[in-house]
Order: structure tokens, then sequence, then C-alpha cells
């Protein structure tokens, strides 16, 4: 009887230390990253594989692009995915973030409605905000200094000077589908990247009310990066775990899954990983 006690207990004491080092196990990153990998879906179809190949789990904080720069360099999170090269060139020249490795790219197109009452379509980028200034018409801006918003206001600057004074132009200070919404509701002009747009368009069942009117410059590609938070700037950010997540996303695996994640059979985001 004394034997099957302690083999009871045993096997009690097992099951207990086996649950217990499961739990230790779980590892999580933290990550903070630009609304339109996000909104677009693009990390629900990735996070669930990426803790299945390296039982790491992910989450995020999705943000525009300054917002998440400046939770890196806060130590509030521990790898980032953005898309504003200068921007997160400048954090990791200060030494706040670094390992910044190019992974995809997609393009900004400026959208507005069908009746087009500037007479934009098919203008490129300086001719279409001249004519959209020069007639006054409704532009909705994020507002909220993300990689889009920083991209729309050198746009603008290359041509003379930002509109924020003028009352046709908005500033929201929302997320990307937000934005859209609202220029959609306002009947005006805004800009995105074209992965958020083609997630809009699927809202709307193919059929948006805003519509692509200027789009193919080059000075519209968009490059996404993952940058890792410096272990010298934040001493206890999870350093070990930012690099496997950098070297997974940069797979041929992952860049296969990214490459091939669509909506209404568009692609949304095409993988450039070195």
């Amino acid at each position: 009887m004394k034997k099957i006690k302690s083999v009871f207990v045993f096997a009690v004491l097992s099951v207990f230390l086996l649950a217990a080092g499961s739990v230790q196990a779980k590892q999580t990153l933290m990550m903070a990253t630009t609304t339109s990998t996000d909104n677009t879906g693009l990390l629900d179809v990735l996070a669930p594989m990426f803790e299945k190949d390296t039982g790491i789990e992910l989450k995020w904080t999705a943000v525009g692009t300054g917002k998440a720069l400046k939770m890196g360099d806060n130590c509030d999170v521990d790898v980032l995915l953005v898309h504003a090269p200068a921007a997160e060139q400048k954090y990791v020249d200060s030494g706040a973030l670094k390992d910044r490795r190019e992974l995809m790219y997609n393009d900004f197109v400026i959208i507005g409605p069908a009746s087009d009452p500037a007479g934009i379509k098919g203008l490129s980028v300086a001719d279409a905000l001249k004519k959209i200034s020069s007639s006054k018409a409704v532009f909705v801006s994020r507002g909220d200094n993300s990689g889009t918003n920083k991209k729309e206001i050198f746009l603008w600057k290359s041509i003379g000077n930002v509109p924020d004074k003028q009352d046709w132009y908005i500033q929201v200070g929302q997320g990307m589908i937000k934005t859209i919404n609202i220029a959609e509701e306002r009947g005006g002009y805004t800009m995105t990247d074209r992965g958020t747009y083609i997630k809009y368009e699927s809202n709307k069942g193919g059929n948006p009310d805003l519509k692509i009117l200027v789009e193919g410059d080059k000075i519209l590609f968009n490059q996404y990066s993952v940058l890792a938070v410096n272990p010298e700037h934040c001493p206890k950010t999870q350093y070990g775990l930012a690099s496997k997540f950098a070297e997974w996303m940069a797979s041929k695996k992952t860049q296969k899954e990214i490459g091939d994640f669509r909506l209404l059979g568009k692609q949304l985001f095409t993988p450039n990983a070195q």
C-alpha cells in the first residue's frame, strides 16, 4: 500500500512539473508595427505560423510608424515592423534600434471619388497634388506621423508647402482604414498603401466608392523592414527572440507566404528580403 501511494505521489508530481515546464517554455515577443500589416490581416496569418515553427508567441501593437519607432526607443517592445526608411535610419544611428532588414514592399496610391472633382486621374503625383490644391478639393490626411503620413508630407513639400492651414485639408489622426472611410464619407481624396486599399476594396465587396486615381510613380515605392531594439539601449529587451523573428520573416517559407497573401485575387505585399 505504501509503495502504491509513493507511485501515485510521483505521478502527480511529474504531471505538475511537466505542466510547469510547459508554462515556463512559453515565450512572448512584443512587436510594434504599422497599421497596414494589421489592418490587411497579414499578421493574423503569419503569427500562428511563427508560433508553430518556433514556439514563440507574437503579440503586437498596431500604430503609425512614428509611434512604433518611439515605442522601440522607449523600450516598450522588442521588435518593429515598419515602413519609413529615413526615420528608421535615424533611430539606428542613435543606437536605439539595430539590424534593419528589408522584408517586403508595395506602393502608395492616391484614391478619390469616381467623379474625380479635381480631375487628377492619370496625372503624376506632383500634378495631382497641385490640382487638388488649386481646386480646394477635400483631402483627408492621416495626420499621425505614420509612414504613410511622412510620405504624404514629403510629397506636399516637394511641390511647395503642406496645406495644413487650409479648410479642405483634413487631418484625422487615425489609422489607414479609418482614414479611408472618413475620406469616403467626405467625398474626398487620400493617400494609402496599396495593401490597405485592397483590404478596403474587399470590405466593400470589390466595388468601393473611392477608386485608385494616381499610381505607378517611382516616388510612391513603399518599403517595409524589421528592426530589433538594441540591447545596449534597452538591457531587458528580448534581442534573441527579435533576431529569430527577423530570420523567420526573411526565410524562403515566410517570404513565399507573404507573396501568396491575397484578397480579391490581388497581391498585397511583394517579398524582397535579401
